[in-house]
């Protein structure tokens, strides 16, 4: 059973940084995994903005690309994601999730087969 606990939201002004972390278990399958964030507004449809595949390969959404980093901690199953000089545009829950190692990609448009229950970054200008 997957199981993401998402945390280290918060409020910062334009400009700072944040870093979310997600404890996770039940990800891995065969010894491979996929795990990211996506993000969403009330009203909006999610949108993915960084994953990480047990391989290595990391893959962003162009809006973030630059400024926001993910990582993974093996030893403590704990994903995060560093995200820096933060715009208001960035306001929005994050959901840390968990998906098939086959779709693992921002471009996948259901990418978060799991998640948690997010963790709310608003950014004000």
């Amino acid at each position: 059973q997957v199981q993401l606990q998402e945390s280290g939201g918060g409020s910062v002004q334009a400009g700072g940084s944040l870093r979310l972390s997600c404890l996770a278990s039940g990800y891995t399958h065969d010894g491979q995994y996929c795990l990211g964030w996506f993000r969403q507004v009330p009203g909006k449809e999610r949108q993915p903005v960084a994953s990480i595949h047990s391989d290595g390969k990391t893959t962003y959404a162009d809006s973030v690309q630059g400024r926001f980093t993910i990582s993974h901690d093996s030893a403590e199953n704990t994903l995060y994601l560093q995200m820096n000089t933060l715009k208001p545009a960035d306001t929005a829950m994050y959901y840390c999730a968990a998906e098939s190692p086959t779709y693992c990609s921002v471009t996948y448009p259901q990418f978060g087969t799991y998640y948690g229950r997010g963790t709310q970054v608003t950014v004000s200008s």
